[in-house]
C-alpha cells in the first residue's frame, strides 16, 4: 500500500508529464468566425489529465486560406497542458470558400 507522500509523489511527476508532453482535448468550443464553418472537430481529453481533474481553455489564431484550410495557427492563450490536442483538433477544420484569406480566432474549453 502507498503512502500518502508517495502517492503525491507520482501524481506530481504525472502532472510534470502532462505539462512537458502538451497533450489536450476538449468538451466545448467557441468560434469568434466571419465564415461559416463546414466541417467541425472537437479534441479529446487526455487520459492522463482525467485523474487530476484538470480544466484548461486555449485560444487560438488561425490563418484560413480562400479554400478554407488552416494554413497557420498560433496559440494566443490558455492552459498548455491542453494546446496540442486544440491545434491537432482545428487543423482538421475547414470553413466555407471566400475570396480571400481569413483570421478566425477559436477557443477550446476542456473538461474531465
Amino acid at each position: 500500500m502507498l503512502s500518502v507522500m508517495a502517492r503525491f509523489r507520482i501524481a506530481s511527476v504525472l502532472l510534470g508529464l502532462l505539462i512537458c508532453s502538451v497533450g489536450g482535448s476538449a468538451q466545448t468550443e467557441q468560434s469568434s468566425s466571419t465564415r461559416k464553418i463546414v466541417n467541425r472537430v472537437l479534441p479529446s481529453y487526455p487520459p492522463l489529465a482525467r485523474p487530476l481533474n484538470l480544466t484548461g481553455t486555449v485560444k487560438l489564431e488561425a490563418l484560413v486560406a480562400p479554400e478554407g484550410t488552416v494554413k497557420t495557427m498560433e496559440i494566443k492563450g490558455g492552459n498548455p497542458v491542453f494546446a496540442r490536442a486544440a491545434e491537432t483538433a482545428l487543423r482538421e477544420w475547414k470553413w466555407e470558400k471566400s475570396g480571400q484569406w481569413t483570421t478566425e480566432v477559436v477557443e477550446f474549453d476542456f473538461k474531465p
